[in-house]
């Protein structure tokens, strides 16, 4: 994998002149997923069409700045790291958020984008790596789940994620798994804990408990830094 894709532009490229509403855009380390502990730039989207319980960026929600892509693919460049997260708020609000994955991927970026699984995913080009959550009851938002995005999925590269608030999240998150089939859906399952809400131990027996086909999770990036730290 390269450390430094090809990010020339093309002067005749019309999309690079479309604009997002960007909070910030950084280099880090992948605190999730199955790509955890790999160098990663983050572009972190404004705005989100839900409002979660648990949500650790609020900050998300309103202000940001105006970007156009030519300027987003500017800073991702200037960082150096080839695989890149969408991320937010939730960037599939904002309806430019398709072409900026497509003009990542031709200058030969891995792309991530994290989604809180309430907007269709399949706007997004195939070779977009979707991390989806899947809202639990705790959230407040679990009726915004949009079930038909589980068809689009695809089983060899997406991951479905569900934030665990409580032993009624858990039990919610093992029905989902087992009636909706999510191991045939995605490459991995995560479950991940509410960071300092519930104990991850607890989550870790439930699941051993169950022999629950899934991938237990911490956020990394709150054991590194100070878990209110942005940027990071």
């Amino acid at each position: 994998m390269s450390t430094t894709p090809e990010t020339a532009v093309p002067p005749s490229d019309a999309r690079l002149a479309e604009k997002l509403r960007i909070i910030e855009i950084y280099r880090s380390i992948q605190g999730e997923s199955t790509w955890a502990g790999l160098p990663c730039t983050f572009v972190r989207f404004a705005r989100c069409n839900l409002r979660c319980r648990w949500c650790d960026t609020t900050y998300s929600f309103t202000g940001g700045d105006d970007m156009p892509l030519v300027q987003i693919l500017s800073e991702i460049r200037a960082l150096g790291v080839s695989l890149v997260e969408i991320t937010g708020g939730e960037p599939l609000a904002q309806g430019n958020c398709p072409v900026l994955c497509e003009a990542l991927l031709e200058r030969g970026h891995t792309v991530l984008i994290e989604t809180g699984g309430s907007l269709p995913v399949d706007v997004l080009p195939a070779d977009v790596i979707k991390i989806m959550d899947l809202k639990c009851p705790d959230s407040g938002e679990c009726e915004s789940n949009f079930w038909p995005n589980l068809e689009v999925l695809n089983p060899l590269q997406d991951e479905i994620k569900l934030v665990i608030a409580s032993r009624r999240d858990y039990e919610w998150a093992r029905a989902v798994i087992r009636e909706r089939r999510l191991r045939d859906r995605c490459r991995a399952i995560l479950l991940s804990p509410v960071f300092g809400e519930i104990a991850p131990k607890q989550i870790v027996e439930w699941m051993l408990e169950d022999h629950l086909p899934a991938r237990f999770q911490l956020q990394l990036h709150k054991f590194i830094w100070p878990p209110e730290q942005k940027g990071v």
